[in-house]
């Protein structure tokens, strides 16, 4: 697959990572499906903060890779996977992560990300 140049954060485009200062916990439809206290909170550019959450903190059997690949020429390609609930409802996408991040990002390597349209996504501060 060929893509543009990797771009690397800069004052125009700054990207930070830092742990989250608190749990973290995603429920999809209802469902609790994540939960950690080892986040860590992404801020690129003027974009919302994202809470990457360590995959080993998700629960496992209610994933499902997808086909569905994107490109970001500042963390690299993302892979997507589905969440199915226990009432056997799924929600597609819900997830996105970055196996293989760019340097820049290396710290989000092992972590997914929720989309906020599609599960809920809370913050308990410590």
């Amino acid at each position: 697959m060929s893509h543009p140049e990797v771009k690397e954060p800069s004052a125009g485009h700054p990207i930070t990572i830092e742990p989250t200062k608190g749990r973290v916990q995603v429920r999809v439809n209802g469902e609790l499906v994540a939960d950690t206290t080892a986040a860590l909170e992404l801020r690129e550019a003027t974009l919302p903060a994202v809470q990457y959450i360590p995959l080993s903190d998700v629960v496992q059997d209610r994933l499902t890779r997808t086909d569905t690949s994107t490109y970001c020429p500042f963390k690299g390609d993302a892979s997507y996977f589905s969440v199915t609930t226990a009432a056997g409802d799924t929600v597609a996408d819900a997830i996105w992560t970055y196996e293989q991040p760019y340097p820049a990002v290396s710290a989000i390597a092992g972590h997914v990300a929720f989309y906020p349209n599609k599960a809920e996504i809370s913050v308990v501060p410590r």
